[in-house]
């Protein structure tokens, strides 16, 4: 018979393997995005679309600090969020790298501000909050999920970026330090996820909600991507 010990760890490496290989980072349009391979619409609605999310993130992250009650995950998770408000630099708080990103490109943030999401962009963001705002196990499992998909996320934006700026001669200047910068932290933000149940890992019903969590918000994040598609 597994210990306790033994059988948190096996979840933990389930969990996590469920995250990368959820379709919230193997879709149509992020594979498609990956290669290259979208139309100017699509590029524009993507790029329009995520600073949505980047500019509403600290926000929701903040709620779900304010909903932990466990000392040591509040602090995994104010580590995240200074990191995302630039680390005590405001010029580094992370929704101005990606400012930079959409002016190189020539558009305009404070046109997006109060610009209408799509229904699949204001589902995502609005589920996190409701997860971040709800049990707390669940909030912590859609945090795990966030947390994880995001390296084989910036894995597949940035080279289709990169090859997107080849291929039209027009957007050369696209600055893309948002992403890549991104890129770099991720594995500290995976590393302060990796016991974020601590006491309760032996709880199976703690676990159940945590997975409930993690595949409830990244179904959102599929829809989020398949609804950036012109196709």
């Amino acid at each position: 018979m597994q210990s306790n010990d033994t059988e948190a760890e096996n979840f933990y490496k389930e969990t996590y393997n469920f995250v990368k290989k959820h379709s919230a980072t193997n879709n149509p349009f992020i594979n498609r995005l990956s290669k290259g391979d979208i139309s100017e619409d699509e590029f524009r609605r993507f790029s329009e679309e995520f600073y949505h999310f980047t500019r509403e993130w600290p926000s929701i992250l903040s709620t779900l600090l304010v909903n932990t009650p466990d000392e040591n995950d509040a602090e995994n998770l104010t580590t995240i969020l200074v990191s995302e408000l630039g680390d005590n630099d405001p010029k580094k708080r992370h929704e101005l790298l990606y400012r930079q990103y959409l002016r190189s490109i020539g558009i305009s943030p404070a046109d997006l501000v109060k610009q209408k999401q799509l229904k699949t962009t204001k589902a995502w963001l609005d589920g996190m909050r409701d997860y971040f705002a709800g049990d707390h196990f669940m909030a912590l499992g859609a945090e795990f999920g966030l947390e994880n998909m995001a390296i084989p996320m910036w894995d597949k934006i940035i080279p289709g970026l990169n090859k997107w700026k080849e291929k039209n001669p027009a957007y050369s200047n696209m600055d893309i330090t948002y992403f890549t910068f991104h890129r770099e932290l991720e594995i500290h933000h995976e590393e302060a996820m990796e016991d974020v149940l601590g006491t309760h890992k032996n709880n199976p019903e703690a676990r159940r909600k945590f997975l409930e969590g993690a595949k409830g918000i990244l179904d959102l994040e599929t829809d989020f991507w398949n609804g950036l598609s012109s196709r």
